[in-house]
């Protein structure tokens, strides 16, 4: 492919990264790959270029741009001028540019969710937004139930220890891990070191009835399961089948014995969970919310996420809360865990538990991010290097 014609390409595909953004279709990874299934003629150094134009404009533009021509006329005038040049050059090459078409502006994210984001981090909002669209890191975790971080792992890429979680790994560049013997053999997991952070505010221990009620594909669940040393039960929950289904080989790839996944029916999650109402030593509540802590990853998402699905978010999260409480014992722990920085995401949640619930208060924890035991913390990339999380405990009276 010609450099216009790789031009031209990024253009369709952000068009289909728009619609998909305005419409809850799939992610832009997704697209781009369905755009080269189709293509064979592209070579893998146009798939790359190509995506990397793709991903280089949804970072560069913070609102939802109105096509994907828009995206990368702004995103070159931004960014890369002499991508104009090759506007209207040959047949490959997109149409040349006129005065009057639409242009987007360069952005760090929509206007009504950097105000949100300002009441979280106030004058260091554009700082932290800055590494909200920046590029993550490849972060492992070692599997205790069959390894330690002191192993002497074989790696393609150069492999240090996280700074915070105690089993975390950072490639120093991307590589196919699961590729790599030490996956195979179920020695390590892909996992953001602030989502192995959030696992220890947990604080699972050998022999405990532990409770993961939004388990998705299991990662956390996993990560706690190697913390119990494979001693006590956890119970794997969620409505979701095709994500749970994924847990099961997962599990048997680490060793994780004392995992068992259950499928719950969305609305009447208690019916599935009668027999362990009031008894769970820890209850994770790895709610659903609007992934604003991973944009990194996904950097369209701020196009995606409105006030209405914020709202529909919320309500969801505060139902989820009060059904964790049900099955926390006297003296047991529930944990609140959101990959969000928005404060109705986060503190107003647990505001609003303790508010509901006067029989329940704040459950301290230590994190090797905090200096003190805190009832709730924080995690951005800005600060911390991970993906961003609010992380908050409690403990019924």
């Amino acid at each position: 492919m010609t450099p216009a014609a790789r031009l031209a390409a990024a253009i369709e595909i952000l068009d289909a990264v728009i619609a998909a953004a305005r419409d809850e279709g799939a992610a832009a990874d997704t697209l781009i790959a369905r755009y080269f299934k189709d293509r064979r003629y592209a070579g893998s150094k146009d798939r790359r270029a190509v995506r990397e134009l793709v991903f280089d404009a949804i970072r560069t533009l913070g609102e939802r741009p109105l096509s994907g021509r828009a995206a990368m006329i702004g995103y070159a005038k931004a960014r890369a001028p002499d991508l104009l040049t090759l506007f209207g050059t040959d047949g490959h090459a997109p149409a040349a540019i006129h005065a009057y078409e639409a242009v987007a502006k360069k952005g760090l994210a929509p206007t009504w969710l950097a105000a949100r984001m300002r009441q979280r981090f106030g004058k260091d909002t554009d700082r932290e937004l800055a590494a909200l669209i920046g590029r993550a890191p490849l972060d492992l975790r070692v599997n205790r139930l069959m390894a330690t971080r002191e192993d002497p792992f074989e790696w393609p890429v150069p492999v240090t220890p996280t700074p915070y979680a105690p089993n975390g790994l950072r490639a120093s560049e991307p590589f196919n891990v699961e590729q790599s013997a030490p996956f195979i053999g179920g020695a390590v997991e892909v996992q953001d070191e602030g989502s192995q952070i959030a696992c220890l505010a947990t604080q699972v221990a050998p022999g405990m009835l532990v409770i993961d009620l939004c388990a998705g594909a299991g990662g956390k669940s996993l990560a706690m399961a190697a913390t119990m040393g494979n001693d006590g039960k956890l119970i794997a929950a969620d409505t979701n089948r095709d994500r749970l289904q994924r847990l099961t080989p997962r599990a048997d790839r680490a060793g994780a014995a004392v995992i068992e996944t259950l499928l719950l029916d969305p609305g009447k999650e208690l019916e599935k969970l009668a027999d362990y109402i009031r008894r769970a030593d820890v209850v994770l509540v790895d709610a659903p919310c609007s992934g604003t802590g991973t944009w990194r990853r996904n950097p369209e998402a701020r196009w995606r996420l409105t006030p209405e699905r914020l709202t529909r978010l919320t309500a969801l999260q505060a139902r989820l809360l009060e059904i964790g409480a049900a099955l926390v014992k006297p003296g047991g722990r529930l944990v609140y865990v959101v990959c969000s920085l928005l404060p109705e995401e986060g503190d107003a949640q647990i505001d609003g538990f303790l508010k509901a619930n006067p029989n329940w208060q704040a459950a301290p924890f230590s994190l090797p991010t905090e200096q003190d035991a805190v009832g709730r913390a924080v995690l951005s990339p800005a600060r911390h290097g991970t993906d961003g999380f609010f992380i908050g405990g409690l403990t019924p009276i």
